[in-house]
């Protein structure tokens, strides 16, 4: 890693606003649809392979892809795939305002799609235990539905599977934690992860960087 990342980052429910420069990544791919917004010139991206160059550019969830040119200063938005769909994201790209203030205005009044309401309460009870060992099928016969039907819904709805979506929630947790001044360790054990070491491989795996490098970021929650 040459560059690291620099800015401040607005943490929300469902979604996360970086106003910075973006370090050196590796190729990698997330939940998040993300969406980035060039403060000056042109960004340059890797996207499945293929090189992608613009001031305004949307990689899809789950899709890999790595900057060519890292620390270019932009306006960087992680949407959620539950809350946000890519086709709304697709037509709001030309139109999004460039600034941090209005952006989260109108993401703020954004209208989420409707969810199964089975989907939902899986969601509640998913963010209830995320402290504690999850047990898929505990949390399907709570919904009153098998263990594949809830798989369904997820893949339907969520656009993950109930333990990729655990993984996710822990994963935003022990972000919170080590931009809020927590040791990756601390922020680990406290998200559920087996050691500091498995934290760090799954932001890797998910965000193509070093878990340590999020220390230069300045955290905002957004209710």
């Amino acid at each position: 890693m040459t560059a690291g990342w620099q800015g401040r980052l607005w943490l929300a429910k469902d979604y996360c606003l970086l106003d910075g420069c973006a370090g050196d990544t590796h190729t990698h791919a997330h939940y998040a649809h993300q969406l980035m917004l060039a403060h000056d010139g042109e960004l340059r991206l890797m996207v499945d392979g293929q090189p992608l160059q613009g001031r305004r550019l949307l990689v899809p969830s789950m899709q890999p892809h790595a900057f060519i040119k890292p620390g270019q200063p932009m306006l960087a938005l992680y949407a959620e795939p539950l809350a946000f769909q890519l086709a709304q994201l697709q037509g709001w790209q030309i139109e999004a305002p460039a600034t941090p203030q209005a952006l989260i205005e109108q993401l703020q009044h954004w209208p989420r799609p409707a969810l199964d309401r089975r989907v939902k309460q899986a969601l509640l009870g998913i963010d209830a235990l995320l402290l504690e060992k999850i047990d898929a099928l505990d949390l399907a016969s709570q919904v009153r539905l098998s263990l594949s039907q809830l798989e369904r819904l997820f893949g339907d709805q969520v656009g993950l599977s109930i333990r990729r979506l655990v993984l996710w929630r822990r994963l935003r947790l022990a972000l919170a934690m080590v931009l809020r001044g927590s040791s990756l360790t601390d922020a680990a054990h406290a998200a559920n992860f087996a050691d500091s070491a498995h934290f760090s491989r799954t932001v890797r795996s998910l965000f193509g960087i070093q878990a340590r490098t999020l220390h230069n970021l300045q955290l905002q929650l957004i209710d």
